[in-house]
């Protein structure tokens, strides 16, 4: 860590101890075995935390269910939508689209392709947030079938956007659209058939 912070400051960047979060990764007997709780970290007292930030996205270190990250995200996303709610009044439609995909739907697509996979009550609560923001926009009756409102705005369900945004990453990787570091992990590879006898 003090190498660390060295570079930081050769290169005009200072680590702020104070908002560093640290946690253990591995299975339930491994982390069993530990009994280190804390780390001393340049001037600060670093606790271990059973679920720490990485570029925003929340990883719990026990399983990587991804639900912590689902929650967080469904309650930053429901408090946005509150206080829109409480302004809808007062907004056009196209407004009101555009802070719905500022607060919300950024929200709700960041680092999706990591959800990918997730299980299917996880995606529900990303569901019921897409739903209340399209209700919001359109200002749909609560108990409107939510399907049609979706398709009136061109929005694919959340599953849907996340094999979306998949399927775009690895398109970009193998036509040479993405940056090095990704699309040099990719290869086209053509699929071969055997002949039929």
């Amino acid at each position: 860590m003090e190498a660390i912070d060295a570079w930081m400051g050769s290169n005009r960047l200072k680590m702020n101890a104070d908002k560093t979060q640290l946690m253990w990764l591995g299975t339930r007997q491994q982390l069993d075995k530990l009994s280190v709780t804390e780390l001393s970290l340049l001037s600060a007292r670093v606790i271990f935390s059973p679920a720490a930030y990485n570029l925003g996205f929340l990883l719990d270190s026990l399983q990587l269910t991804m639900k912590d990250h689902v929650s967080a995200v469904c309650r930053s996303c429901f408090w946005q939508l509150r206080q829109l709610r409480l302004v809808r009044s007062s907004l056009t439609s196209d407004t009101a689209k555009t802070l719905v995909h500022a607060f919300v739907s950024s929200l709700i697509d960041y680092c999706n392709s990591l959800l990918y996979g997730v299980s299917d009550g996880l995606l529900r609560k990303l569901q019921a947030v897409q739903n209340a923001a399209a209700w919001v926009v359109t200002g749909a009756g609560k108990f409107d079938h939510i399907t049609p409102v979706l398709r009136r705005l061109h929005w694919l369900p959340v599953r849907q956007r996340n094999k979306y945004k998949l399927a775009m990453i690895v398109y970009k990787c193998l036509y040479g659209l993405a940056p090095v570091y990704l699309s040099g992990n990719f290869c086209y590879r053509q699929q071969v058939t055997s002949p039929v006898c």
